[in-house]
């Protein structure tokens, strides 16, 4: 049998390291950047095709981090380059940004000065390279880690002064939203770049996005002390191709908005879980083929089960929480309809092993699951998916750790 691929992240100084090298590289003028910061990347615990629904996410921030290398200039030029695609220089100026504009991995920074800038701070060019250790591709928002890093160098070179408090923090997070949204043209929630920029080390975040709540409101900390517990959180990058990635997540998106329209509702976070039969009759005669119903039948218990969770972990009793992270991907397999082959091999595979529980995490078609496990037994539970991988002919997954780790900031 295969032994086990761990993706470790790195630390402070080898990520700063590693951009400094390449800024120097990619722009061979001779100067320095003003400076080095980074994201983390995210994993979410529970609470999956939540926050677009108004409803509650439990997302922490990963170790491994993305790392930005910036300096500004005078003028309104912006200048990329990237490890993760060498030899290229992404380009644009500041006032050709706009929503259907700009294309490329670059859209994702640029959109960030640009949201910045539409919420009326004065943002300059710059030159920026990037490097990661956040698993591309892997369900872990590589993207939101980008743009995050991006934010708190715009925020400390422009001397902004937002992300010196979690009130400003948030704004950021707006910032980086609408720079996903609406300049990369991805239709993501907020829970990816909340997390990256307010999550704390051994903590989650519980993410409330309900409509009219305050930025403070939208994000509490939760102690989540694996360690004292006795635990471990195991991630799994399945290697999934996103096969049917591509207009899904819109049409899930479109399709809880119709539900929350038929119903009467701003979003589903509004359906009582004590009335959800009634609420899914109620819905019977415009659904024949009982797919709207399946959707709201997952938000509406998702819900219910984020907050469940959080109570359990609030009250120390973190080793219960098992049968709810396996009972909401039950639910993302049937009812929401965003699972694959892999990862449903990683939560049985998992649970076989002796994981307390496991579920795949982020948007699905592919991306990652996790598992929690005893400490002592994450060798074992890695080595069991591992060969669940082996036998079905499967490429071998990579693996991590994810302790609650800290947000994004200045490196170096």
């Amino acid at each position: 049998m295969s032994t086990p691929e761990w993706l470790e992240s790195w630390s402070d100084d080898e990520g700063a390291r590693r951009v400094r090298d390449l800024f120097a590289r990619v722009f061979a003028d001779g100067g320095a950047p003003d400076g080095v910061w980074s994201a983390p990347g995210r994993v979410n615990l529970i609470g999956e095709h939540t926050d677009y629904n108004g409803g509650l996410a439990l997302p922490t921030a990963l170790p491994h981090r993305t790392f930005v290398a910036l300096r500004h200039r005078d003028d309104d030029v912006v200048r990329l380059g990237s490890a993760q695609a060498p030899g290229e220089v992404w380009s644009a100026r500041l006032a050709d940004v706009a929503p259907g504009a700009v294309t490329g991995w670059g859209a994702y920074v640029a959109g960030v000065a640009w949201a910045l800038a539409q919420d009326g701070h004065e943002v300059r060019g710059f030159d920026a390279v990037v490097d990661s250790c956040v698993p591309f591709g892997a369900g872990l928002s590589s993207s939101a880690a980008l743009e995050c890093a991006v934010a708190v160098a715009l925020d400390e070179t422009g001397g902004l002064g937002l992300a010196g408090d979690d009130a400003g923090r948030a704004a950021l997070v707006t910032a980086c939203v609408r720079a996903e949204n609406e300049i990369a043209g991805a239709p993501t929630g907020g829970m990816d770049q909340a997390a990256s920029l307010r999550a704390t080390a051994g903590h989650a975040l519980l993410v409330d996005s309900r409509p009219g709540l305050s930025p403070l409101e939208s994000g509490t900390p939760v102690p989540f002390d694996l360690a004292a517990a006795g635990l471990t959180l195991l991630v799994v990058d399945t290697r999934a191709e996103h096969a049917l990635v591509d207009g899904q997540y819109a049409e899930r998106r479109a399709t809880c908005e119709r539900a929350a329209g038929l119903l009467g509702v701003e979003t589903l976070r509004e359906v009582d879980p004590a009335r959800l039969d009634e609420t899914l009759a109620a819905l019977a005669p415009q659904d024949p083929d009982g797919v709207l119903r399946r959707r709201v039948q997952h938000v509406v218990t998702e819900i219910a089960r984020t907050a469940q969770f959080r109570d359990l972990v609030a009250a120390g009793r973190t080793d219960e929480v098992g049968p709810l992270m396996v009972a909401s991907h039950v639910s993302l397999r049937d009812d929401y309809e965003v699972s694959a082959r892999e990862l449903d091999l990683v939560v049985d595979a998992a649970l076989a092993a002796g994981a307390l529980g496991a579920r795949m995490t982020g948007g699905g078609f592919g991306g990652s699951a996790i598992a929690l496990v005893r400490a002592d037994e994450v060798e074992q539970v890695a080595d069991g998916v591992d060969k669940a991988f082996a036998d079905a002919g499967l490429r071998a997954p990579g693996f991590l750790l994810a302790p609650p780790s800290a947000p994004a900031g200045r490196t170096a």
